[in-house]
């Protein structure tokens, strides 16, 4: 099986836009590996405002939240922020 296909919210790309270069090639990267495993990069979950189960990935300063749907084969990226700022 392939890579899931990576949707990402509007509000990631505004964050990877003020980011420097390398952190945006970093997060990129990592977003890629993600949706190529999701289960392998959970660091623990968190359930949004609908009950939906999101997990939570930290990569270096960087806290990554994100949800698999199985069945449409879709990573869907929801927040990136700070990994020590609060999740919203």
């Amino acid at each position: 099986m392939g890579a899931a296909r990576l949707l990402v919210d509007i509000e990631v790309l505004e964050f990877l836009r003020a980011r420097m270069t390398r952190e945006q090639e970093d997060l990129v990267r990592r977003f890629r590996e993600i949706a190529a495993a999701p289960a392998n990069h959970s660091d623990f979950p968190e359930t949004d405002a609908s009950g939906r189960r999101v997990e939570v990935h930290v990569f270096g300063k960087f806290a990554i939240k994100y949800w698999d749907d199985l069945a449409a084969m879709q990573v869907k990226r929801l927040d990136v922020h700070p990994a020590d700022r609060r999740a919203r």
